[in-house]
């Protein structure tokens, strides 16, 4: 059985999951997966910051209130290191839109609405490279082997 190569993607515990005392079990849910964090912390995002963060979405009807949320409270970011890390995050939060998610997700389980739906996750391996770096400069990653990932990937311990 052939592992497959390690991949990051990052990870924001939004503001409704920090006020409602679900970081935990977001955080949980992902290192059940078997991803483990290689760089975490906390943070008031400015609005400088989260207009970066949501560029992508800039013009849209929806881009303020993205920035009001996301600023409103302190946020928890965390780079996730594993196989296929991306998907196993994305299909671990669960559809954006909670009514859609299913049951099992985070966002499926725990999310109220689509303007509070708990947690944000790269959607690509890119997009995971370009956000990783705008809330961690190189040296807060720390990258370790644990004992118990030769059984989460295949192989030997």
């Amino acid at each position: 059985m052939s592992a497959k190569a390690s991949q990051r993607t990052l990870v924001l515990i939004k503001p409704d999951a920090i006020q409602r005392g679900l970081s935990g079990a977001v955080i949980s849910r992902l290192e059940g997966r078997g991803l483990r964090i290689v760089a975490m912390k906390m943070l008031h995002m400015d609005e400088a910051m989260a207009q970066r963060h949501y560029a992508v979405h800039e013009g849209k009807a929806f881009f303020k209130g993205l920035v009001e949320f996301i600023t409103s409270s302190p946020i928890i970011a965390i780079v996730f290191e594993g196989q296929d890390a991306v998907e196993v995050v994305r299909r671990t939060m669960g559809e954006t839109d909670p009514v859609k998610a299913q049951p099992g997700t985070i966002r499926g389980d725990y999310a109220l609405d689509i303007g509070h739906n708990l947690v944000h996750g790269s959607d690509s391996l890119e997009t995971a490279g370009k956000e990783i770096a705008l809330f961690f400069n190189p040296g807060e990653i720390l990258g370790y082997k644990r004992q118990i990932d030769a059984w989460i990937v295949g192989g030997q311990p």
